[in-house]
């Protein structure tokens, strides 16, 4: 619905810093400058210290925006005061990041501190350009309040009406309408992040690096997790003592719950450390961080024309995570099916091969890898599918699974007869786990018998590893052995562009050999420069690369709920991006849950809360 506008008949003044001094400012008044990106606030705001300094007046400035600092430090709101024609910081509070509507409480509570402070003359109110929704409506409020604000001056283009009309009429402040300068106009998204980098670039001009030991000190904000240790790397922090900013820092790297990082403090005595998610990226300019847990996952509706009763699956689960696209494929009541595809590498994998009638052949084709977790119907009647679909010269299909999987898989190929197909029926590798040991074999329909493969000895629960991903599994309980998998995915290499221009350093092939002995962990090995000279992989790696954490995807189904069961999956899902666990039953049927080896509700939350995980899927109602 339209807001009537006509209710709202606020003064209008002229963008004259001369005039609305005149006008407005006599006393310590409180003045809070509200818009859009791009209207001028900052500029007015100097323009109005500049003109209150002629005449012998003080005026302090809250610079309330972390993402585009009118003065002060990226990440932070500073209190400043005109001083020598420009503004003098004289106190500061940290937030560490640059979204203030994302973390509009935090910056609230900073302007409330800095407000407090003891000071004479005018206090102007530079606020953030977060004008919409319901971040825009808090921020205004909160800002008024906390600031104590009895003027609001809205900026606005001549031809527009102030935003947040409704909240503006609300507030017990005067309110004034300035129609910006015809010459404002908002910088571009690359130019604000280049001058905010300046700034902190000029922060940091003189810091030194200082190491911390993380656990004789608190860890506050929203930090990654402590075991992703490359998601630390390049993340502005913030050192408090007693709950006051010390100094900002960035983080060089951390290892082993030893954080190196850079900040101008000769000597660090804070005793915590904030962080949120202001990060210097790959171009070498400070931006927000992508969210540990990126990657959309999304609950569609029951495909039309599925009846409820025995066929009925429930909400289908589709997401994007890294380069991997997922579906479950039955949704949330049907067979277990988990469907995995590497978009860049045309390749699909299955995780449980339940009824299979809703992909297409062509995935069929495409399927390299299929883990099963056990051999009951609903986890294995899909192979029929997958055999059907892959008549034809593909190559051999490898799938994995616990003991008894070769002789379950050999009878659903010899239950038909093949005396048609020659030397093109499906062909597949499958792999039963015992303890550390994977024993394969080669079956292939119309072809009698089959072929023995050399055992294979497993590390770690590892399965497969390949450039890019690796999959590990552990043996859990159901009143039969099942497998648990995870999918992880490599952790990517950044060059930072700015470091490789200061250095003066062409790109070229040596640095694909840096990334590739880098992945291989060959610290000490060395790498030949554009410039003739020769460097160590690890010092190289340091200056030069931003690792970037991989995802994880963990698939459990089938389980009891029994204290070794929960130990084993927490271990294998600690910090993943997205759980699969089945929920097969509620809370309230948790005798029936035990005695038929699964999970409750209940159950699968407090294994993905104990393990951290970002998000849970549960499935297999």
């Amino acid at each position: 619905m339209a807001t009537d506008l006509s209710k709202h008949s606020w003064p209008v003044l002229p963008s004259s810093a001369t005039h609305i001094a005149g006008a407005l400012l006599a006393g310590d008044r409180r003045l809070l400058l509200f818009g859009p990106p791009g209207v001028g606030k900052s500029t007015l705001a100097a323009q109005l210290a500049r003109t209150l300094a002629s005449s012998g007046r003080s005026c302090r400035c809250i610079s309330a925006d972390p993402g585009s600092p009118a003065f002060g430090v990226p990440g932070t709101l500073s209190l400043g005061r005109w001083a020598d024609d420009g503004w003098q910081v004289v106190a500061c509070e940290s937030l560490c990041t640059l979204d203030a509507g994302r973390f509009r409480l935090p910056l609230v509570s900073a302007v409330r501190r800095l407000a407090q402070l003891p000071s004479n003359g005018l206090m102007l109110l530079d606020s953030p350009g977060v004008v919409r929704g319901v971040a825009g409506r808090e921020l205004l409020a909160g800002l008024v309040e906390s600031a104590g604000i009895d003027v609001v001056l809205a900026l606005t283009a001549a031809d527009r009406s102030p935003p947040l009309a409704e909240e503006l009429h609300a507030l017990a402040a005067e309110v004034f309408v300035v129609h910006a300068a015809s010459a404002a106009k908002r910088p571009g998204k690359r130019a604000r992040a280049r001058l905010r980098t300046a700034q902190w670039d000029g922060y940091l001009a003189n810091a030194r690096p200082h190491c911390l030991e993380l656990d004789e000190i608190r860890l506050i904000g929203t930090p990654p997790p402590l075991e992703e240790e490359t998601a630390w790397v390049g993340r502005q922090v913030a050192l408090l003592k007693e709950n006051r900013t010390e100094a900002m820092a960035e983080v060089l790297h951390l290892k082993e719950g030893s954080l190196t990082l850079m900040t101008p403090l000769e000597t660090v005595t804070a005793d915590s450390l904030l962080m949120r998610d202001a990060v210097r990226s790959t171009s070498g300019l400070i931006e927000t961080a992508e969210p540990f847990a990126a990657g959309r996952i999304t609950y569609l509706p029951q495909p039309e024309g599925v009846a409820f009763g025995a066929a009925k699956v429930g909400p289908r689960i589709v997401g994007r995570v890294g380069a991997i696209d997922l579906t479950l494929v039955n949704g949330l009541f049907g067979d277990p099916l988990l469907h995995l595809r590497i978009r860049h590498l045309g390749r699909s994998m299955l995780f449980d091969l339940g009824d299979g009638s809703r992909l297409s052949a062509r995935v069929a084709h495409q399927v390299s890898d299929v883990f099963i977790s056990h051999a009951h119907m609903d986890h294995l009647g899909g192979f029929q599918w997958l055999l059907r679909s892959r008549l034809g010269e593909f190559p051999a299909c490898r799938i994995y699974g616990p003991p008894g999987l070769i002789e379950h898989v050999a009878c659903f190929i010899n239950s038909f007869l093949w005396d048609r197909i020659g030397n093109n029926g499906p062909a597949f590798e499958v792999a039963e786990l015992h303890d550390q040991r994977l024993k394969r074999v080669r079956l292939q329909a119309g072809i009698a018998g089959r072929e023995v493969l050399e055992e294979l000895e497993i590390t770690g629960g590892v399965l497969l590893e390949e450039p890019g991903f690796r999959v590990r599994t552990v043996q859990l309980d159901h009143h039969t052995p099942v497998l648990a998998y995870a999918l992880e995915l490599a952790k990517t290499l950044n060059v930072r562009k700015d470091r490789l221009q200061a250095r003066g350093l062409e790109p070229g092939p040596w640095l694909t050999e840096l990334k590739q002995q880098l992945q291989a962990g060959k610290l000490k090995a060395s790498v030949h420069l554009p410039d003739g000279s020769e460097a160590r992989v690890g010092e190289l790696g340091d200056e030069l690369v931003l690792v970037m954490p991989g995802k994880k995807l963990v698939y459990a189904t089938d389980l009891a709920d029994t204290s070794d069961n929960r130990e084993k999956l927490v271990a294998l899902a600690r910090n993943a991006h997205t759980l699969f666990c089945e929920a097969a039953f509620s809370e309230a049927d948790a005798e029936s849950a035990a005695r038929n080896g699964h999970l409750t509700t209940r159950a699968a939350g407090e294994i993905a809360t104990q393990a951290r995980v970002s998000h849970l899927v549960p499935f297999h109602f």
